[in-house]
């Protein structure tokens, strides 16, 4: 291993490294270290990003610290400084450029028009056809615009058994043919375990597409839903069979595309049904199983991940790690600070996790107790997202002037939604994320430290309540005239307070 060590400028700091540390970036301040060859958590990247025009690049994981004065680099493979760029926006164009390039791709077009509607919460492990027909008919019957419907876990035959399950969804083709005409589009569910019982299972196994350890034998992982096995997907065979089976999906029954669940990297000593001495049936790199499930979406119309290494600049979805039902940095408190983390490392088609959490033994707890308020604000807070994502429907938790609240929100995004596609389109082109911190827009005037607050492109400022009973809320406006939802004028740069009932989402557009 090599270290390096990096003087850190006066009134210098830094983003990068895992999106579920955006509430801790940017770093400089105080100490942090992170090792990107140990981590399991979400979508990560190996880059460093600074505010001064600075930025680390390693084509493979390193570990990094902050001290008052040092960026100390632990790294194995040669690592790419970076420097003049200026500012956090000319550091991250030149990044995006020669490490990620957009690929011209962008996901499906309703994904920035219209909200998604997961069926989890909703159906937890029973979606039935009949479920999803009346789910989709009661989105529309209550106002609300058909977006993307993604059908959860086990509508299938089994894991890794890729179909549906015939008894529970009798015409698959049917089914999402009428809900097309309903304006929906569909995604399912699909994870990279195989049941270890299945007669699938046998069949990847004699065909060698299993991971396997160093006696030959296949990993038995254990994940959220018990033991599986693990299809191969880091070999061209492997991968191919994957692929093999969301293809027929979409030209059997016309699915738009997939939600790809799971693919946490393979890490030492973090699995405790493997051996830390494990060795697969060939050597794989720290974190290349991670991003070779992540490759598999690429191609489809629609391709959300929970997890990824690398790849900006694709046309994926990347979902945030599952949220709880908290106002707190694991839950609403983190949505902001995470997205920007996300779009500094390639991904600007971010997705803000369920509203109101959907997060597996919380939100499905016996001690589960709802919030209507932190739900108004989830929806508030996600409503200018890149995408945005429901699961559980407003119409059961909510009534009366708090639903109307919420359909307001959607009505906001349903108005904004084609300045999002247009963004996301020059996202596809130019690499720059949809969703972007004021430092990023708004370069060394201070800005650096703003978690509560984002731009979308570079003349929409959203101002979200984020603290349960604020019903005002302080505002940092840059420089210019902005014109807010409630048709008044602020002339910047000033921080002032506005007024923030439960009603309101703040947000204004540059004049």
């Amino acid at each position: 291993m090599t270290i390096t060590v990096l003087q850190r400028e006066p009134g210098e700091f830094w983003w990068g490294g895992v999106i579920n540390e955006g509430h801790l970036m940017p770093f400089g301040d105080g100490p942090h270290s992170r090792d990107l060859r140990l981590t399991d958590d979400n979508q990560a990247s190996p880059l460093l990003l600074s505010n001064m025009g600075r930025y680390i690049w390693c084509e493979e994981p390193f570990a990094f610290s902050f001290n008052e004065d040092t960026v100390t680099i632990n790294h194995k493979e040669k690592i790419e400084l970076e420097e003049g760029h200026v500012t956090l926006q000319g550091a991250y164009q030149h990044a995006c450029m020669n490490h990620f390039p957009p690929s011209g791709d962008t996901p499906d077009k309703l994904a920035f028009l219209a909200p998604q509607y997961c069926t989890w919460v909703e159906m937890f492990y029973e979606p039935t056809q009949d479920k999803l027909l009346n789910y989709a008919k009661s989105i529309i019957e209550h106002g609300f615009p058909p977006g993307v419907l993604i059908i959860d876990d086990n509508w299938m035959q089994d894991y890794g058994t890729w179909d549906f399950e015939k008894h529970r969804f009798p015409d698959p083709a049917g089914m999402i043919n009428s809900l097309h005409e309903l304006g929906f589009k569909v995604m399912l569910w699909v994870c990279p375990y195989v049941s270890p019982d299945s007669i699938t299972f046998r069949q990847l196994r004699e065909k060698g597409l299993l991971m396997k350890h160093a006696d030959g034998t296949p990993v038995l992982r254990r994940w959220w839903n018990g033991y599986s096995a693990v299809v191969d997907y880091t070999t061209t065979e492997g991968s191919a069979w994957f692929k093999r089976q969301l293809d027929r999906l979409v030209e059997d029954y016309g699915v738009d595309g997939f939600k790809l669940d799971a693919g946490e990297p393979v890490l030492p000593g973090l699995l405790d049904d493997v051996s830390q001495d494990v060795a697969w049936s060939r050597p794989i790199l720290p974190m290349e199983d991670c991003e070779c499930y992540a490759r598999l979406g690429i191609g489809y119309a629609l391709s959300e991940l929970r997890m990824c290494w690398k790849l900006g600049g694709q046309a994926l979805i990347q979902r945030q790690r599952d949220k709880t039902h908290t106002w707190d940095a694991t839950g609403l408190g983190g949505l902001i600070p995470n997205a920007i983390a996300q779009g500094l490392m390639g991904y600007a088609y971010n997705c803000p996790d369920m509203i109101g959490g959907g997060m597996d033994g919380d939100i499905n707890s016996p001690d589960f107790r709802f919030d209507s308020e932190l739900f108004i604000r989830f929806v508030q807070c996600s409503a200018l997202f890149p995408a945005m994502q429901f699961s559980m429907a407003p119409w059961r938790v909510l009534n009366g002037e708090e639903l109307s609240w919420c359909m307001d929100a959607v009505q906001i995004r349903t108005k904004v939604g084609p300045h999002l596609f247009e963004l996301a389109s020059l996202a596809a082109e130019d690499g720059l994320p949809i969703m972007r911190s004021l430092e990023f827009v708004f370069p060394q005037q201070g800005y650096h430290t703003i978690q509560d607050q984002f731009m979308v492109g570079d003349s929409i400022l959203v101002a979200p309540v984020l603290i349960k009973g604020q019903r005002t809320r302080v505002i940092q406006f840059p420089e210019g005239r902005w014109l807010g939802d409630d048709e008044s004028i602020v002339e910047g740069p000033i921080q002032i307070e506005v007024n923030a009932p439960l009603s309101r989402l703040p947000w204004y557009r540059k004049i």
